[in-house]
């Protein structure tokens, strides 16, 4: 959810002109902004592969995997883990901050086979057996739909490809809301799952202190219409208009790059101590990665509703496809995979106190984990400068104590 508020950004540099008389950022971040997830990762000199997947409603998925470290051969019994992107977002979301930085690189140098997921809709899942990106009907999903068809497929793909007999789950965000959809609405996936690591969880919302969020939230019954004028069924697609905002506004020599980082700031909560601007560039490259409008609508509901349901279709469609004129509400209880909530004092979407309520009403909690420094928000989560140290090395020692689990 964490991009949904740049548009002013991109609307203002659609005619512009870089400075003169200012230093070049470096050429190589402004390479990285242009490269796909599997370029980048090659350049970097680690193995990448990329893997498509059909899911049960005919979408073709992308993932990309780092079968293992730079210079390491490859091992049939490496331990594997699944890393799910949050809202508007890619698989490039775990490498933009380059190796030793970006946890897909510090998992493949720890010895894991990483994959990383790509819901429908997104740079690299744009495709359907018989719909185009450019028909309507394409983008009749919320991330309902992506934990319902489109993590079940990717994890059975890689479990069948791996031959583990569970895989190790991260999901950031929305990656974490997708989560909980799959596994309460298909419990028999439960058992495929190690353990399931919730970095700024998604589920309860009543709390987000983002006030560009919280004015948007009420309307969300009314925002499909609005949103088409950005685009139809898509929110916020990438395109060139985002890399020229990302290289020309926000390089760390032009003025105007404050504006990039109040932008992010006022949605997601403020620590500049944390957020690389020299990579502003590159993470607005990337970013946003496309979503469909269903989804902002979705949590908008969640936000409206104080409750964790399913989406809203109006009273006359619930009737027809839940047999009520709610929604119903997600079952946690029936998630067994134990989860481990890592949060953060300074998120405004994923606040302390909504992370709490779902350490209440989620059974299969075994351990919340608060980042200890208080100014660390939502984004910092992917791309702090101390990320590795405040929390990805824990991470990897949980990840240890669950390892004998993944194997057949």
């Amino acid at each position: 959810m964490w991009l949904i508020f740049l548009l002013p950004l991109f609307i203002c540099v659609q005619s512009f002109n870089t400075q003169p008389g200012l230093r070049k950022t470096d050429q190589s971040i402004l390479d990285d902004s242009t490269l796909d997830t599997f370029t980048l990762i090659r350049k970097y000199g680690y193995p990448c592969e990329i893997h498509r997947v059909y899911t049960e409603d005919k979408y073709i998925l992308e993932m990309h995997r780092i079968p293992h470290g730079i210079d390491e051969s490859r091992d049939q019994h490496r331990p594997v883990v699944f890393l799910q992107h949050g809202l508007l977002s890619s698989s490039a979301e775990w490498v933009l901050m380059r190796p030793g930085n970006g946890l897909a690189y510090i998992l493949a140098d720890a010895g894991y086979d990483v994959w990383m997921g790509n819901a429908r809709g997104n740079t690299y899942s744009r495709n359907h057996a018989t719909l185009k990106p450019t028909q309507s009907a394409f983008w009749q999903f919320s991330w309902h739909e992506i934990g319902y068809y489109d993590l079940p497929a990717m994890i059975d793909y890689v479990i069948k490809e791996t031959g583990v007999a569970k895989v190790h789950y991260i999901g950031f965000s929305q990656g974490t809301t997708t989560f909980w959809v799959m596994a309460s609405t298909r419990p028999e996936y439960n058992s495929k799952i190690a353990e399931m690591h919730a970095l700024a969880p998604i589920a309860f919302i009543s709390h987000i202190r983002s006030p560009l969020i919280k004015a948007i939230g009420p309307f969300t019954n009314s925002l499909e219409r609005v949103l088409k004028l950005l685009g139809a069924n898509e929110f916020l697609p990438n395109g060139k208009i985002n890399q020229l905002a990302g290289q020309s506004y926000c390089i760390e020599e032009v003025i105007t790059q404050a504006l990039c980082k109040n932008l992010l700031f006022l949605i997601c909560g403020f620590n500049n101590d944390q957020l690389n601007t020299t990579m502003l560039p590159v993470v607005l490259g990337h970013t946003p990665a496309g979503a469909s409008t269903k989804q902002i609508i979705h949590f908008g509901q969640l936000y409206n509703s104080n409750e964790f349901l399913q989406f809203n279709h109006g009273w006359l469609k619930n009737r027809r496809v839940y047999g009520s004129k709610r929604p119903p509400p997600y079952n946690l209880s029936a998630i067994t995979t134990p989860v481990f909530l890592h949060y953060a004092d300074n998120d405004w979407l994923s606040t302390p106190t909504d992370v709490e309520r779902l350490r209440k009403e989620l059974p299969a909690v075994v351990g919340k984990y608060r980042v200890p420094l208080k100014k660390f928000n939502h984004l910092d989560f992917v791309f702090a400068n101390d990320a590795k140290n405040l929390i990805y090395n824990r991470l990897l020692k949980i990840m240890t104590q669950f390892g004998n689990k993944t194997k057949l």
